[in-house]
């Protein structure tokens, strides 16, 4: 199909958002006609199922996968990849429910899969930003992707970025189940298999803004752990890709 028949799944996994899930969810269907939404709920006890639960008996593009412990990010998504390919989808969207994601960014993120398999929303590309972060955190991300591209070989600048969208024949091809990480290395990973299948990475420039509400998700562990996987893979075999155009690339017989 062309441009405008592109189906997309948005997968928006939560944890006590109840203040704030139904506002993102009307801003993100607002922002694109070919998105649905999938709130992936970790057994939120402040209600947030309930929620959207209610607003998706009147609204058919809402859809909610209810989860009875809270297993982390990867798992979250790994479940709404399984939901979203079941049902037919041609691109699976990763966005948080926090409003740090720019909802008005989507429609680029699906434009970017015309020529790419995956699509990154990029704080580290030219006009992508980061706002409301100290400089102390802005250079340890920063930091943390340059080593990513170092050490792997892996031509991304945010590779931990959390906003992207992949065409359904990238998680068809990938073991996504397999993906054992979870947040900020889940997201490292992702990338970093995909392009080593290879697929095509497009990065898209957003600006990424830090809420106050809500604890940041990022500790002295995750990023040690985050750190130490990578290592690992680059001295595993991971600066190797299995072939420079996966026959499911949507950029098969194009230059790069």
């Amino acid at each position: 199909g062309g441009r405008g028949s592109v189906r997309a799944l948005v997968v928006m996994p939560t944890y006590n958002e109840a203040e704030s899930v139904i506002g993102v969810v009307e801003r993100v269907l607002d922002a694109d006609p070919r998105v649905d939404v999938l709130v992936v709920d970790d057994g939120s006890p402040d209600g947030t199922a309930a929620l959207v639960a209610a607003r998706a008996a009147g609204e058919p593009r809402l859809h909610l996968l209810q989860r009875d412990a809270k297993r982390g990010l990867g798992a979250a998504y790994r479940a709404g990849f399984a939901w979203g390919l079941d049902r037919g989808y041609d691109a699976l969207v990763e966005m948080d429910a926090d409003l740090s994601h720019p909802p008005e960014r989507l429609p680029a993120l699906l434009d970017g899969l015309a020529d790419a398999d995956l699509v990154i929303g990029s704080r580290y590309v030219p006009g992508g930003r980061t706002v409301n972060w100290s400089p102390l955190r802005k250079a340890i991300s920063r930091g943390g992707n340059a080593y990513v591209r170092l050490a792997l070989g892996l031509p991304v600048h945010d590779s931990t970025a959390g906003y992207r969208a992949y065409r359904r024949q990238v998680l068809e091809a990938l073991p996504v189940s397999a993906v054992q990480s979870n947040g900020y290395c889940f997201q490292v990973e992702m990338a970093h298999r995909t392009w080593q299948e290879g697929f095509r990475v497009l990065e898209v420039p957003i600006a990424f803004t830090e809420r106050a509400t809500g604890v940041s998700k990022m500790n002295k562990q995750i990023v040690a752990e985050a750190l130490w996987r990578v290592g690992v893979w680059a001295l595993t075999g991971g600066r190797r890709r299995a072939r420079a155009r996966h026959p499911e690339s949507v950029a098969v017989g194009r230059p790069d």
